[in-house]
């Protein structure tokens, strides 16, 4: 038989036996694999104990973490009330979610961020995080049982890497892509009831607003072709929309900025759930209204050209607001741009007008492609920033650009992320600070983006390092911190 242990077998109730609650204070408690610790109320872990799970805990009330919390095991929340979790940094394993409280009795808080990284499951109850909050699910987790009445609340951040084909992240969002992304990272917001936050609302005109979710997706590499993309909400988060038969998917780099994504169609209904499809070239923010609940489109048209030796910008803009200037601003490897020049805007009109821009000598980047957006600058400050646009310059050299993730890490797993001018090897390096150097090896890599373990990582004590990586005679140099 499994052992089970309730609060009162233990002996460590910390009040009332009516309140059942366990206050771990200095001591070092330890759920075993196969054991299960049945808690009733709350569950406190002070600063300077240790609860370590290798079982099942079930938790009645609040379970707060300010100490040692290692959950290798499943933590499920079983309250009738209202909880809350707050692990203190840990992460956890296992999460089910499985508090049986009437409606709007039934959730279970978290205050700050928290990460699952293996399985978050929704039995019954909802997960509602705080708006700064966010529940994190690295590449080996996965979320699941999210229906009417139990989903994640808030913000739920899903990460997978690789992501080369159709991948659904479990948050409502679905990926194909025509190329290799990289790492992707899709958070999305939901049932907040926030203009801008968790729905998209055209600030012109309030009343019209998208539904009750945005998906934020970032990629490790840029799409160089469309993604097909497919978005699920549920009925619930439908924000007062009733028609589903034209659908409108919108993206944008910043909140407010949205711009049309694919064409419109019909959305997919049933009774508990909602799905819209669509192709995109730009990932960024992205949302969901219908026909009747246009958001803000200003700028309709941006596209970036070569011509001779020189690169073209051409916009438009269907109508501004307080539009003082355009800052066009340019990159050589689509990651840090600087400004290179501006257009006068229009002011406030509700006419079409169309902007041009001659970025001259684009030899001069000594990189192949050339990235390009526009920062639009309101009269009182405000900015939003367009979708990126490139243009290939022939003959141009690519730039070898390397990076490392995570970083600071923790438990020696790191990842090189290496844009290789042509296929063929780099070599990498590992220095101290003070310049010594560790190791060295030669890697194969294609042309483009290649991502590739460092598993000697683990090797590496406690510090500040520096990685080089180079190819010919192009080389990058990364700090890396081991925490």
């Amino acid at each position: 038989m499994k052992p089970f242990y309730s609060l009162l077998a233990l002996g460590l109730a910390a009040g009332p036996l009516a309140a059942q609650g366990l206050t771990n204070n200095g001591a070092v408690l330890t759920v075993p694999a196969g054991a299960t610790l049945y808690v009733p109320g709350a569950l406190n872990n002070q600063a300077g104990s240790t609860l370590s799970n290798a079982g099942t805990v079930l938790v009645g009330g609040n379970l707060t973490n300010a100490g040692t919390l290692t959950s290798a095991g499943l933590v499920r929340a079983v309250g009738t009330a209202n909880q809350s979790l707050t692990s203190g940094g840990a992460s956890l394993a296992q999460l089910e979610i499985a508090n049986t409280g009437p409606a709007g009795q039934n959730v279970v808080s978290v205050p700050a961020d928290l990460t699952i990284t293996q399985q978050l499951t929704l039995t019954s109850g909802m997960v509602q995080t705080a708006t700064t909050a966010t529940v994190l699910l690295p590449n080996t987790a996965s979320v699941s049982g999210e229906a009417p009445g139990r989903y994640v609340q808030g913000n739920l951040q899903v990460t997978r890497t690789g992501v080369n084909s159709t991948t659904n992240f479990g948050n409502g969002a679905t990926l194909n892509p025509g190329n290799n992304l990289g790492t992707v990272t899709v958070k999305r917001t939901a049932g907040l009831l926030l203009p801008n936050v968790s729905y998209g609302q055209n600030t012109a005109a309030p009343a019209f607003k998208g539904i009750d979710r945005i998906w934020t997706i970032t990629s490790g590499n840029n799409p160089n072709s469309a993604v097909a993309v497919t978005l699920d909400w549920l009925p619930e988060n439908d924000n007062s929309l009733s028609s589903f038969a034209a659908m409108q998917a919108w993206q944008a780099a910043t909140p407010s900025s949205w711009q049309k994504a694919g064409a419109q169609a019909a959305a997919t209904t049933t009774p508990s759930s909602r799905s819209f499809s669509f192709s995109t070239t730009v990932l960024g923010l992205l949302t969901v209204s219908n026909s009747a609940n246009p958001l803000p489109v200003e700028l309709v048209e941006f596209t970036a050209e070569r011509q001779g030796e020189d690169g073209l910008l051409r916009w438009t803009t269907a109508s501004e607001t307080n539009n003082a200037r355009f800052e066009v601003e340019a990159s050589a490897d689509g990651r840090t741009f600087s400004r290179i020049g501006q257009v006068d805007g229009r002011g406030t009109t509700s006419q079409r007008s169309d902007y041009r821009f001659l970025d001259r000598n684009l030899a001069r980047y000594q990189a192949s492609p050339v990235y390009y957006r526009l920062r639009q600058v309101d009269q009182d400050g405000t900015t939003t920033t367009s979708p990126v646009r490139t243009v290939q310059v022939p003959g141009a050299t690519p730039k070898l650009l390397a990076e490392a993730f995570p970083n600071p890490h923790r438990n020696g797993k790191l990842t090189l992320r290496v844009q290789a001018p042509e296929a063929g090897t780099i070599t990498v390096r590992v220095h101290e600070a003070t310049g010594r150097l560790l190791w060295q090896e030669t890697r194969p890599v294609q042309a483009g983006w290649n991502e590739q373990a460092l598993p000697r990582a683990a090797e590496l004590p406690q510090g500040l390092y520096l990685l080089s990586v180079g190819q010919a005679r192009q080389q990058q140099i990364v700090k890396l911190v081991r925490e």
